[in-house]
């Protein structure tokens, strides 16, 4: 099967790259920057000009773009291209809401949908081992799960079209407030004399320990604000939990913590940094 990538983005680029090494057909991209498109196609790629030229092409089509309005308008431009025997996947961290009401629109003219995000970072991107979050019919998972294991390590089927991206949600929000918390404790600890890494030492040894201490230690206490996952990025998926918990009328103040920081972060015009920058907010830079 011919597999088409749109968005080749800090993510993309990679998990296209991983396609490419790994399938053994055409992969068809495209991305709105040429350069992104031409740096693909130097690994393998077929270079499309536009997102329909990947639509005429592929059997199955990848898109990893970034917001509810970006997803809403690729689809409804494919559209007209769609049809029996095409499967869309996206893995674009949108409001499940919008994607839901996309998946309605592909089934309607006979292709077949899945909202398939993505968790851990570039690194992961590059060797393949992402955690892929897939929503859609549970036929349709059996099929694509080969695809999404060229990506990702632990492919983890969620549910029906939407709950791929309500557990990506609600997980992105959860290391927001997981990193919140280490930036407030982190720098309690330092103004009383402990060392960041005695206490990422403390924090590994006990009941505390979690993936972002750990992973983040160096680049902290080298204030290395390098972007792995830009803090606009977090700021949005965060506003579509926040979304999500006012519709259903759950008060979530953990959450309201974590997104003041971040906000505070973009509002700062860091919003291209790293994510790692609520650190400067929570320490009062």
């Amino acid at each position: 099967m011919k597999i088409g990538f749109i968005g080749l983005g800090i993510m993309g680029e990679s998990m296209c790259e991983n396609i490419v090494k790994k399938h053994d057909d055409k992969v068809f991209a495209n991305d709105h920057k040429q350069s992104q498109t031409d740096k693909l196609a130097a690994m393998g790629a077929i270079a499309c000009k536009d997102n329909i030229e990947v639509a005429k092409n592929a059997d199955i089509i990848i898109t990893m773009i970034p917001t509810s309005k970006h997803v809403e308008d690729c689809y409804n431009e494919m559209l007209p291209y769609l049809g029996k025997g095409k499967i869309c996947i996206d893995m674009s961290t949108i409001d499940p809401e919008v994607s839901v009401a996309v998946s309605e629109k592909v089934k309607a003219v006979g292709a077949q949908f899945a909202d398939c995000p993505v968790v851990r970072s570039k690194a992961d991107a590059i060797a393949g081992t992402l955690g892929v979050l897939a929503g859609c019919d549970e036929d349709l998972f059996s099929e694509i799960e080969p695809i999404l294991s060229y990506m990702g390590q632990k492919v983890i089927y969620m549910g029906k079209n939407g709950m791929g991206l309500t557990a990506k949600i609600c997980h992105n929000t959860l290391v927001a407030e997981i990193q919140n918390a280490v930036n407030e404790t982190l720098l309690l600890a330092q103004k009383y004399g402990v060392s960041v890494d005695n206490f990422a030492d403390a924090v590994a040894a006990g009941g505390a320990q979690n993936f972002y201490m750990q992973a983040q230690r160096d680049k902290l206490k080298n204030e290395d604000w390098t972007t792995a996952f830009s803090l606009e990025n977090v700021c949005k998926d965060i506003n579509i939990c926040a979304r999500m918990s006012e519709a259903i009328g759950f008060d979530m103040p953990g959450m309201r913590v974590a997104k003041a920081a971040i906000e505070k972060g973009v509002e700062r015009g860091w919003g291209k940094q790293d994510f790692r920058q609520t650190y400067r907010i929570v320490r009062g830079d």
